[in-house]
């Protein structure tokens, strides 16, 4: 079950994969009072059917709300929606989850994948960010509470081992995914650089790798379950205290060097 205790939620990328299991478990927790705010590019498709199918066994619980991480328009968009549902209580947590993965090496990687990868992995969740820092602010402010933790107020950016530029180049040859790895590098410095300014305000930024997962995107051949994983995460999340603010951890707690 899930440890986390935040009340308000927002998730983006929930309509499948990680993104969906997270709003699963999250709805399985017995927390009172807590609101989930999924979101995903097109709600309204067919990828989106699972989400529709647990929101309406939830609807106390989940609102879908449209966001696409390419499209600066519907980050404001969503912010202004989420953001007059939300009232004076404030945005507790923000996963940053929506990525996209493209193959590639120095010699194949295309300008577009480039492109796409770092519009996705990277300006989006900075644009989230700064869209949803009004709300966050006001969880902050609202809790009455010193310190940092999930349940107050917290940003965490789902990254990845590939973004790690001690330890990716000795899994490279395994895994030539260099748009990918670039776009989770731009991520991981974003993520540090955020926790700088978010500091002040007393909002927990931090990255989390999920372990390689059978999902869309992990693939078949992956170890890990998508369940075990966000069992894991969330275990993760709803520990976190202010000594991990800037950090990169695992779904199991351990630190990955940067």
């Amino acid at each position: 079950m899930a440890a986390v205790k935040a009340c308000n939620i927002l998730i983006t990328g929930a309509n499948r994969g990680l993104g969906l299991e997270t709003v699963k478990q999250l709805t399985e927790d017995s927390c009172p009072k807590r609101r989930i705010f999924a979101t995903c590019r097109d709600p309204d498709g067919p990828k989106s059917e699972a989400l529709r199918e647990l929101a309406k066994q939830h609807p106390s619980v989940i609102t879908i709300i449209c966001l696409d991480a390419d499209d600066p328009s519907s980050v404001k968009e969503s912010a202004k929606k989420v953001g007059s549902l939300l009232g004076n209580s404030g945005l507790n947590l923000l996963v940053n989850n929506a990525g996209i993965v493209a193959k590639g090496t120095i010699q194949t990687s295309s300008v577009e994948d480039m492109k796409n990868t770092f519009n996705t992995n990277v300006i989006g969740p900075l644009l989230v960010i700064k869209e949803y820092l009004p709300y966050l602010q006001a969880a902050a402010k609202a809790s009455g509470t010193p310190g940092m933790s999930s349940n107050k107020a917290a940003v965490i950016n789902i990254s990845t081992m590939g973004g790690s530029i001690s330890k990716m180049p000795s899994l490279y040859a395994q895994f030539p995914v260099l748009p990918y790895c670039v776009s989770k590098a731009g991520l991981n410095m974003l993520t540090v650089l955020a926790a700088e300014e978010l500091k002040a305000d007393e909002i927990l930024c931090m990255a989390l790798h999920p372990g390689w997962v059978k999902t869309d995107m992990g693939g078949k051949k992956a170890p890990l379950e998508p369940k075990e994983s966000v069992e894991g995460m969330l275990r993760v999340i709803g520990s976190l205290t202010e000594k991990h603010h800037g950090g990169f951890l695992d779904y199991t707690g351990e630190a990955i060097p940067w």
